[in-house]
């Protein structure tokens, strides 16, 4: 079995790949590049994993 991947895992690939930008711009609605929205969206796609293998 192989190493849970944590949602800063999932950041850093999206990162590489050019979906999400290495710094936060700051702006007030936060842009669709955005790694602080990124990181939600990783720790959301966790808990879905989670309870997808714990049921």
């Amino acid at each position: 079995m192989g190493k849970r991947k944590t949602p800063a895992d999932y950041v850093r690939k999206w990162t590489k790949a050019g979906k999400v930008k290495k710094k936060c711009c700051r702006s007030k609605s936060r842009c669709k590049k955005c790694p602080v929205l990124a990181l939600k969206r990783a720790k959301v796609k966790v808990a879905k994993r989670e309870l997808k293998h714990a049921a």
